[in-house]
């Protein structure tokens, strides 16, 4: 039997990195850009650590070839990015800008020349604020915009485009945007619009995959990336499973529930009340078309066992359970497995990728030009051990894209956070790839632990 770092990934497994648009782009206001929900969120005081605001992160929107020269020195030959949608549409809708539109044009033949296959996110958080002030991710006025802005993209990038995302990990962007308020806009709702932005997004998922079905041309492929809830048996027991099994379907069925099962389910509009999202006719007949994938993006997950009658009991964390800096990220290789598993079992999903995956710290210096990054090499070779263990075991994983390429604007965190496998000197640009970056090189030209 060979041990683990012998064994290969699938043959044709797609390795990559991954960033996002107003994270890495800067350029905030250049060439007719119109403001974003985040840069009006990183004015307000207190709102983001240090005050940093995205004005002009990692510039990449000015020194993107040097940035694919990278990675292609490092053998990266997929690339996750997002589109800026108020670079293209600055009032979310209305007047087109063609200079938004050019850049990507001149990206995208960039990466081409590069010879690094796109796989482009439509949304990753950065609602233009005009739309915000119109009632944002509450208004189906949003909906209307983001469908507009789907087939606009989409059409116009066909032929350099075909991997398509649609949207990025919508609890981040309608829960903590307008619940918890950690992330933009910031602004508290009632139980009701909070539910009912959920089926914004989803409509906004049916509206890409429609536009990719319409205009993305022979060979174009889109699913949705989701941050579900992950659990994690205690034991690898059948009750201790069957407890999982139950958590994830019931934390997952506002989203990936109802994509799958074309419909809330009882239970979900049980417990919503009379704060039940509103449904419109033909609505699930969009948010439930047929996906070619399913991107995850796992980080961390909950213990869970089976309790009093085998419902399922979550474990709280010790005190000192080890964690990265975020202080949400605490460390569990596990969600590899039990994340593309749990999903493939509960919704019949026929291929995965992982479209992040990665940890952050905070002091990362370069010393004798090195970033000895031995944290995140442990990090990536645990999880990707659980990866392959999925694998293994007949789960429907075709990639992972590891977050991030660079060192970039950690929403509430500014810049303070490093998730890089290049590290970025602020001041300077200067990027100086780290220990982790020339192991993971290792790993895809390989493919396999090593």
């Amino acid at each position: 039997m060979k041990r683990a770092d012998e064994e290969l990934f699938p043959k044709d497994f797609v390795w990559g990195v991954a960033t996002a648009a107003p994270q890495i782009e800067g350029a905030a206001f250049v060439d007719g850009k119109g403001e974003s929900i985040w840069d009006r969120f990183a004015r307000q005081p207190g709102k983001v650590r240090h005050g940093d605001t995205l004005d002009v992160a990692c510039d990449h929107y000015h020194l993107f070839k040097e940035d694919f020269a990278l990675l292609r020195a490092l053998g990266v030959r997929h690339y996750r990015l997002s589109l800026a949608w108020p670079r293209i549409y600055p009032q979310g809708d209305g007047a087109l800008n063609q200079a938004g539109l050019d850049f990507y044009h001149r990206l995208f033949a960039a990466m081409a020349e590069a010879g690094i296959t796109p796989w482009v996110t439509l949304f990753h958080w950065d609602l233009p604020q005009a739309l915000e002030d119109r009632g944002g991710w509450t208004s189906r006025t949003t909906v209307e915009a983001f469908g507009r802005y789907a087939d606009t993209v989409v059409q116009a990038f066909a032929g350099q485009v075909k991997n398509w995302i649609t949207l990025n990990e919508i609890r981040c962007f309608t829960w903590l945007g307008y619940d918890t308020c950690t992330k933009a806009p910031g602004r508290k709702v009632t139980r009701a619009e909070l539910n009912q932005t959920y089926h914004h997004a989803l409509l906004c998922h049916g509206h890409a995959v429609r536009a990719v079905r319409q205009f993305g041309g022979a060979g174009a492929r889109v699913g949705l990336t989701d941050n579900c809830d992950v659990c994690l048996p205690v034991t690898e027991t059948a009750a201790d499973i069957a407890a999982a099994r139950a958590w994830f379907e019931r934390r997952n069925e506002h989203l990936l529930g109802a994509i799958y099962a074309s419909g809330y389910s009882a239970d979900y509009l049980a417990r919503c009340g009379a704060d039940a999202p509103r449904v419109a006719e033909g609505d699930f007949a969009l948010i439930s078309a047929p996906t070619d994938f399913l991107g995850l993006n796992l980080y961390t997950g909950t213990f869970v066992r089976a309790g009093r009658e085998g419902a399922p009991e979550e474990l709280p964390l010790p005190a000192h359970y080890p964690k990265a800096d975020s202080p949400w990220l605490h460390l569990a290789p596990q969600v590899m497995y039990w994340g593309t598993r749990l999903a493939h079992e509960a919704y019949g999903v026929k291929q995965i990728y992982i479209t992040e995956n990665g940890c952050g710290y905070n002091e990362e210096p370069v010393v004798n030009g090195e970033v000895i990054d031995l944290h995140r090499r442990e990090f990536l070779r645990a999880h990707l051990r659980e990866l392959q263990r999925a694998i293994r075991d007949g789960v429907p994983v075709a990639g992972y894209f590891l977050w991030s390429f660079l060192d970039n604007y950690e929403w509430e965190d500014g810049y303070e956070r490093r998730f890089g496998l290049v590290h970025v000197d602020y001041a300077t640009q200067r990027r100086t790839p780290k220990l982790s970056a020339h192991y993971y090189a290792q790993v895809m030209a390989e493919n396999r632990i090593v």
